[in-house]
Formats: structure tokens, sequence, C-alpha cells
């Protein structure tokens, strides 16, 4: 311990000591602000006034260059058009929307219990909610979502019971 501080407090008070006056020296006195270590924007322009720079020349001078191009160097061969998408094809399960079908997907039983008839809900509305299809077979989807929710909710009412 030097004068009541450890060795590394003091190589970091002589390092810190260092920087402070090279930062003084380095940077002009107008440029200096009390308590900023680092340059200003205007110290990176090298004594060029902003005015004088004109940066929105910047934006002309690549348009002269684009101009000077040839239209061939611009432009390669135009981009076939994309293929239209194929028609949406329906699902099989989608297009059955009687009550018995639907009862039959399900297999509800009277050995289900609460928890199973939950499962069994959310793997149906995995295939056929009507979020998850596309638009054009969402009519059946809704339909086949209504049928198997009344069906589910009858069987937890029975089960309740």
């Amino acid at each position: 311990m030097l004068f009541g501080q450890s060795v590394f407090q003091s190589v970091l008070d002589r390092l810190k000591a260092e920087d402070d006056e090279t930062v003084e020296q380095d940077a002009p006195a107008a440029a200096r602000v009390s308590g900023l270590n680092t340059g200003l924007a205007f110290d990176v322009m090298e004594g060029v006034s902003a005015s004088s720079a004109r940066p929105n020349q910047a934006y002309f001078e690549t348009m002269e260059f684009a101009a000077s191009e040839t239209v061939a160097e611009r432009s390669p061969e135009p981009l076939p058009p994309p293929e239209p998408e194929p028609e949406p094809v329906m699902p099989d399960h989608l297009e059955r929307i009687a009550p018995e079908d639907i009862a039959a997907e399900l297999d509800i039983s009277a050995r289900d219990t609460a928890q199973s008839l939950s499962e069994k809900r959310r793997a149906f509305a995995k295939q056929n909610h009507p979020d998850r299809v596309n638009q054009l077979f969402r009519e059946n989807a809704t339909k086949r979502m209504t049928i198997a929710n009344l069906l589910i909710d009858q069987a937890l009412r029975r089960l309740a019971r």
C-alpha cells in the first residue's frame, strides 16, 4: 500500500491523469466541452464548415452516376411473371359435416372423463378450427367445430350428473 492506496489503485490514478493530459492537449480550445472526453461532430470535418461541404450534393452526384450507366448495364433480363397459385383443395375431413360423422370421429363413450373429453376437443380443434383452414373452407370448419363442441358439452353434462 502506497500512501493509503493499493498498488493497483495508484496505477489506475496515474493512467487517468495521463489520459486527461493527452485529451486536453489534443483537442482545440474551441471544440472542447468541459467534462466531455470525445470530440464533437465538427471536429471530424477538419476545419471544413458544414455549409461549404454541401452534403446535399452527394445525392445529385449519385444521380449523375446512375444516368451515365447504359440501360443494358442497369436492367438485366426482366423476370417472368409469377405463376398463379393453384386453387386450394378442400381436405376430406372438412366435407363431412353431418353430426353422425363428427360423433364417429370424436368417438365419445361412457368411459370418457372430463380430461379425456377436453383432450378430444383440443385435438379436434387443432385440425378443424376455422382460423387454421383456408378462407374458402371456413364455413364447413365452423359447422364442424360447432357440432363437435355441442357433442362434447352434452357429454360433459351427462358426466356431471
